[in-house]
């Protein structure tokens, strides 16, 4: 069973979600299909993704949510196929999920549900897929590629480049894709970690040495980009979806501004409180909105004393809402591609077809999911991508 075929129609190289998905989609029309990864088992991203839950795709899927110096590529793909069609697959499929929030949809059981499917759909396109299998070399031939590797000689007509991008080296993750496309000539956009904690200098993390395990509601902001989600204090910095979210606009040197209260003003509130409350003490009404290690902190931290609120004047009140409201913080650095979910960046898509994903100057060379510059915020947005990507080129190879 070790043993390539000599010729298949089709070689995608890659076994994570976009790679199974395309060999699923192009197997069903008939094409022979055969899928290499160096992994020892397949969808690796995919089992550990959502807490072990995979959150597979997201309801509000729109290209509003994909970073890419082409922001127009993503668009085709994503309109001819949708989130509701991943949907439909998965209820096929009978796979139970839920919506957690935001749009972001998990499966209720486990990820392996979703990696199930996927092996599924390639049995019944008969697609073969190979683990434990490194590429030595791609060399182009006469009407299509010969892909040499540790289990022998492969040719094909297409060639498909579904390797993802350079997070959690430790599952495996390489520039392979990338040297791929150098290999024909492609440019390469300025890579980095995306999704990832932010890390803090030691003087900070000493001053929040109380908080880490410590979540609170914020709206996290850099640049033009906005959310409003949880921030997680750890050891090393700051984590939660908004820091994950906000990481992938924040550039080095840069300040990242969070709203510590951002469904209310707190001048005002603390005006309201005033009135209604006076002998209420600053730190109790704030460790209501927060928690009491949060309160005891921003309020050491702006060196705001806390007293019974009616001691306090109406603008002082007023001066000490404004000074809790944000927090400005440029952070020392990310943890990296250790622990980023994504890469942000990839092959240049001004030199591939948004209908095809394949190469404009490469005949029968293909590249989806991560390895491509389209890069989704968090909740599901680049699984809906793979798979997006993956059954465009799935069509036509």
């Amino acid at each position: 069973m070790n043993e390539l075929p000599q010729q298949v129609d089709v070689v995608i190289i890659g076994a994570g979600a976009a790679g199974l998905m395309c060999a699923a989609v192009a197997g069903q029309r008939g094409r022979s299909v055969l899928v290499l990864d160096h992994a020892n088992k397949v969808g690796k991203k995919i089992l550990m993704s959502g807490g072990g839950r995979c959150n597979f795709t997201n309801l509000y899927t729109a290209p509003d949510n994909y970073y890419s110096e082409n922001p127009h590529f993503c668009k085709s793909a994503l309109a001819r196929y949708t989130q509701w069609d991943f949907i439909a697959l998965v209820e096929k499929h009978g796979i139970p999920y839920h919506e957690k929030t935001l749009g972001q949809l998990f499966c209720d059981n486990k990820s392996k549900d979703i990696v199930d499917l996927l092996l599924a759909e390639c049995r019944t396109a008969k697609a073969q897929v190979r683990t434990r299998c490194s590429i030595g070399s791609v060399q182009g031939r006469q009407g299509g590629y010969v892909v040499e590797s540790s289990l022998g000689a492969v040719q094909c007509e297409s060639l498909v480049i579904a390797t993802g991008g350079l997070s959690i080296p430790t599952m495996g993750a390489t520039g392979f894709g990338y040297d791929i496309a150098r290999q024909y000539g492609l440019r390469i956009t300025p890579t980095r970690a995306a999704l990832v904690p932010f890390t803090q200098h030691k003087r900070q993390l000493e001053r929040q040495r109380e908080l880490p395990g410590t979540a609170i509601a914020v709206s996290a902001s850099c640049g033009a980009g906005s959310f409003h989600e949880q921030m997680l204090f750890t050891h090393r910095g700051l984590s939660g979806p908004a820091v994950l979210q906000v990481s992938s606009l924040w550039r080095e040197g840069e300040t990242v501004s969070f709203d510590l209260a951002p469904d209310r003003n707190l001048a005002d509130w603390l005006g309201g409180l005033r009135q209604d409350k006076p002998e209420a003490h600053l730190h109790t009404v704030l460790a209501g909105l927060w928690s009491k290690k949060l309160a005891a902190h921003f309020l050491a931290e702006r060196g705001i004393e806390s007293r019974p609120l009616k001691r306090f004047s109406a603008a002082e009140l007023a001066e000490v809402g404004e000074k809790l409201q944000t927090w400005q913080l440029v952070p020392a650095g990310t943890e990296g591609y250790r622990t980023a979910e994504v890469t942000l960046g990839g092959v240049d898509t001004d030199a591939i077809s948004s209908r095809t994903m394949e190469c404009k100057s490469q005949p029968g060379l293909y590249f989806i999911g991560e390895v491509l510059d389209v890069t989704g915020w968090l909740g599901g947005y680049n699984f809906q991508w793979a798979w997006s990507s993956a059954h465009a080129a799935g069509e036509v190879v």
